[in-house]
């Protein structure tokens, strides 16, 4: 059996922010509708799923169809820093996912656009991990999978508050952002990937390589989002390009994930400056 504490530990509570802000700030936000949206019953049934069912299916069947790589790593574990999903829990752990995620369904709305952005993300968070695309044992495809779940959360939120013209410029900017963010969340797992034989980006190319790459895909989705939020996003380019440096200049995988450890808060940060200048430029 799988408890509820234990289905809950297992979504990750320190990366829930990340989905549910895309959907509730950035995403509905973004349409430029002013806040008529927040008393939209939908709006509010849709932030709770991407605050945690949405985490319970990309986490339960990430850890699901990882087994094989987490039994490695010393980061995994009942009293580590994440769980371990062992092949005795993943059947329970399956029917939690099945049945947080269904229980949603019948609350889209009858608009083909916003059903379409739900169903790529559940496309792109389901077959990140699972089988037969499993994207994330596919280099450059596994950051893209990673981001497109993101995005897709974003352009959801964006279309169920009225947003009307396909935001194109915010998804390339979140696109860019968000497979730097899983890039680099890779290479602190560089030795339990490598001894599970399963290939990243960071694996190929390398730890300072893949940091080198990812402090270029931040400060170019910065630059593309310059126009429509200089601070934030001038903000996230320097504060990044910090993190960065300091990760490159690691020379054990203990100070490196130290400064990992950081990084949701960091994410945070940066997501909630963006969130405030989205909001102002949509109120004046």
């Amino acid at each position: 059996m799988v408890t509820i504490s234990e289905i809950l530990r297992i979504s990750r509570p320190r990366f829930w922010i990340y989905e549910a802000a895309t959907f509730a700030v950035i995403g509905a936000v973004s349409a430029f509708q002013g806040f008529a949206f927040l008393s939209g019953w939908r709006y509010w049934i849709f932030a709770f799923y991407f605050l945690i069912p949405a985490n319970i299916l990309i986490y339960g069947i990430n850890d699901i169809f990882d087994y094989e790589t987490d039994k490695y790593n010393p980061k995994k574990g009942d009293t580590a820093y994440e769980s371990l999903v062992t092949p005795q829990k993943q059947k329970f752990v399956w029917i939690w996912i099945i049945l947080t995620n269904i229980l949603f369904v019948p609350f889209l709305p009858a608009h083909l656009p916003t059903i379409l952005a739900f169903v790529a993300f559940i496309f792109f968070a389901s077959f990140y991990s699972a089988l037969p695309i499993r994207a994330k044992a596919r280099p450059l495809l596994d950051s893209t999978f990673s981001a497109g779940h993101y995005v897709a959360t974003g352009v959801f939120g964006y279309y169920l508050a009225g947003g009307t013209d396909f935001p194109t410029l915010g998804v390339v900017a979140g696109m860019l952002w968000c497979v730097a963010m899983h890039a680099y969340s890779a290479v602190p797992d560089i030795a339990a990937d490598s001894r599970a034989k399963l290939k990243t980006v960071a694996i190929i190319i390398g730890k300072k390589n893949t940091i080198f790459v990812c402090w270029a895909l931040y400060v170019l989705a910065a630059l593309i989002a310059f126009e429509a939020i200089p601070v934030a996003s001038s903000m996230g380019a320097v504060v990044f390009s910090i993190v960065m440096y300091r990760s490159v200049q690691t020379k054990t995988e203990q100070e490196l994930f130290k400064v990992y450890t950081y990084f949701p808060v960091i994410n945070t940060f940066v997501g909630a400056v963006v969130s405030a200048e989205l909001i102002v430029r949509g109120v004046f």
